[in-house]
């Protein structure tokens, strides 16, 4: 038996250890994606065509991510609307923590959104909660990100040309392999997978403490929560007596992402690219997006966003220059938007248990 247990410590250290890294090697396997691409391509045109976006470009662009966001933390507040006595106004200024975590830190897509769950408890609410809200915003956000992938695939049906055609096969399947795991992911939070979980892992515990000569272990009160109260958590945001705030909270949601496509509209027309429409761009934005998070392993899509964009681009005509500057300007907000958010979490942490 202590062999046993000395084994699966060390598994237990080695697969923490791996985990750890994973977020670093993606980070320099997604750096290195993007630094060969543009270094492969002229830099001149990509900086020429960066700079013919212009100053009003791209304060224009962000501001609409600004608004793109604030519908996205109100999306959020919606699915804790008198469960957790929050403000709007911290969903919102966490949503933006969020999106600044997750596209200017090292960390796997999701890292920025287990932070804001956690600052979440520093306004009152219970970390249950704040928890849940987290798994259905992620599973909302996700969802809407289907349907708005859904009318890009339709509109790239449209387009003429055998690369269009491939690439809309191409997308139509990934778009079912993603639907299938949304609906994997609604059935864990609603069929009480999470508590049987727990409950598993719980009974396997004090198995092994009995075997090993120990007492069984009671939980102390003020004990941290566990796994179940979350599943009790979820049950209570997904309650059928909640549909209209689940329901705002998707119908925000479509909009931030069909928003989204404004920003590349802007700068379609900024560079004075002709016949540029808001079709082209839900589908250039639908696909790209998509493809970024199918590899949200790769912090804030390095790389492979700039790829999409390539690959994309080129349906409507767009050179590989003008592809990766459109990458560039779509990163603007990212910076812009998220240094002064990191600053704001930072301050949070330091003001740690103080009640805001």
């Amino acid at each position: 038996m202590t062999n046993a247990r000395t084994g699966a410590g060390l598994a237990s250290t080695a697969t923490r250890a791996i985990l750890r890294r994973l977020p670093l090697a993606a980070t320099l396997i997604g750096l290195g994606l993007a630094v060969w691409l543009v270094a492969t391509n002229d830099t001149t045109a990509i900086g020429a065509a960066f700079a013919r976006i212009g100053p009003l470009g791209l304060a224009a662009i962000v501001l609409v991510r600004m608004v793109i966001l604030l519908l996205c933390g109100l999306g959020w507040a919606c699915l804790l609307d008198r469960i957790a006595a929050v403000p709007q106004a911290a969903f919102v200024i966490l949503r933006f923590v969020r999106e600044g975590i997750n596209t200017l830190l090292p960390v796997a897509s999701v890292g920025g959104d287990i932070v804001g769950g956690r600052l979440l408890t520093f306004w009152g609410a219970a970390g249950t909660f704040a928890a849940a809200s987290i798994l259905v915003d992620l599973l909302i956000q996700s969802g809407a990100l289907v349907a708005f992938a859904v009318v890009g695939v339709v509109l790239l049906h449209q387009v003429p040309g055998e690369e269009a055609t491939l690439l809309a096969q191409w997308a139509s399947h990934a778009l079912i392999a993603m639907t299938i795991v949304l609906a994997a992911f609604f059935a864990f939070q609603r069929a009480g997978a999470l508590r049987r979980l727990t409950n598993l892992v719980g009974d396997l515990g004090r198995r092994f403490t009995r075997d090993g000569g120990g007492a069984d272990t009671e939980t102390k009160p003020g004990a941290p929560a566990q796994a179940g109260d979350v599943q009790d958590a979820l049950d209570r945001v997904w309650a059928a007596g909640r549909r209209r705030p689940l329901l705002w909270s998707t119908v925000l949601h479509v909009a931030a992402w069909f928003l989204g496509a404004v920003e590349i509209w802007i700068a379609l027309v900024c560079l004075g690219v002709e016949g540029a429409g808001l079709a082209d761009a839900i589908v250039i934005e639908a696909l790209t997006q998509a493809i970024k998070a199918m590899a949200f392993p790769v912090p804030s899509g390095l790389g492979i966003q700039e790829g999409g964009f390539v690959l994309v681009g080129g349906l409507f005509g767009l050179d590989a220059g003008t592809a990766l500057a459109l990458s560039l300007v779509k990163r603007v907000p990212d910076v812009v938007l998220g240094l002064p958010a990191l600053m704001v979490w930072q301050s949070l942490e330091a003001r740690r248990g103080t009640v805001i």
